[in-house]
């Protein structure tokens, strides 16, 4: 670009951290600051630490926002604060991410203890601090009560207390709230076809089971196992928890995909939750077995597969933390 505001490097920054070029992101921002001598801006923070995020950057990321507030004197937004609690949330700093929302200039909102919550239910935290982020996040007035309601279900489903899911459940039926339903969409020739959890409306759905058929026995071959947890939302025998996650969207999108694409061409697909643990190591390993390249884009971020690896490089799995 022969002319660069601030504007244009806050959007390439952004960009970049939104499509998992984590490290180019970073590299940009410090471009900006030292070889261009271009100030930041309260946005530009947003962006470097929206990448430090994805990207599981938990030093970088307590070193950018310590330069907002120290070198260049920006007040931390909600936003900011929003990026801070999830980047140590999800690297297991759950203590420290408490300490930063309690040092807020401004009210928690509910994403953050959404956030909070999200990191106890996958990192086994305890039922009580997740039952008091639950509460937290359900005194602020939100629209996305039914997800809060779904992570605590998770958190007493870990912990074995299937009293407490059905307690749960009837509070989600009693106030008249539903899980959102997760789907896949793929586009083939023009064409977006749509795929939830079990479907069998497709008119090309006998074919579609039986590649996936297919699809399983070249996993088991390969040493693959079910992660069950991803199934635990009741009680119930292994193999129902298996056949569960067998149906899910974006499995049923990849086997379209497999049986449509041309040969050599990405599989990509749109979906409106966030990929699930066991879908996240099939979705590798179907990109390794079948040399092809899978690209996702889920609730939160893209994911890009392929020789059976990730470009989240698997981050946002973890259930420890960095330092371990």
């Amino acid at each position: 670009m022969p002319e660069r505001d601030i504007t244009s490097w806050n959007v390439a920054i952004l960009t970049l951290a939104n499509h998992g070029c984590v490290r180019e992101s970073v590299e940009l921002f410090d471009r900006m600051t030292r070889a261009e001598n271009v100030v930041p801006n309260a946005i530009t923070f947003v962006a470097v630490l929206s990448a430090c995020n994805h990207g599981g950057m938990v030093e970088e990321g307590r070193r950018y926002f310590e330069m907002m507030v120290s070198e260049y004197r920006i007040r931390p937004r909600i936003e900011h604060y929003g990026c801070m609690v999830d980047i140590l949330a999800r690297a297991g700093f759950i203590e420290e991410a408490l300490d930063v929302v309690s040092g807020m200039n401004c009210r928690p909102d509910a994403i953050i203890w959404r956030s909070l919550l999200d990191a106890c239910s996958r990192q086994n935290a305890g039922v009580e601090l997740s039952e008091a982020m639950a509460k937290l996040a359900l005194d602020v007035p939100d629209d996305a009560v039914s997800g809060v309601y779904v992570l605590l279900s998770r958190v007493y489903a870990s912990a074995q207390k299937w009293n407490d899911v059905g307690m749960v459940r009837r509070l989600m039926s009693d106030e008249g709230l539903k899980k959102e339903p997760g789907f896949s969409s793929i586009e083939m020739d023009g064409l977006v076809h749509q795929f939830v959890a079990g479907d069998t409306s497709h008119p090309q759905s006998e074919e579609i089971y039986a590649k996936l058929d297919e699809i399983e026995q070249k996993l088991a071959s390969s040493g693959y196992k079910p992660d069950l947890s991803e199934a635990r939302m009741v009680a119930g025998m292994d193999h129902t928890k298996g056949a569960a996650l067998r149906l899910h969207s974006e499995r049923l999108a990849i086997s379209f995909g497999l049986l449509n694409a041309t040969a050599r061409a990405p599989i990509r697909i749109l979906k409106n939750l966030r990929v699930c643990k066991d879908c996240h190591t099939i979705s590798k390993l179907i990109s390794e077995l079948y040399d092809v390249e899978i690209i996702v884009r889920d609730r939160i971020r893209f994911h890009h597969f392929k020789d059976g690896a990730c470009s989240c490089k698997d981050y946002w799995l973890s259930r420890s933390k960095l330092a371990d």
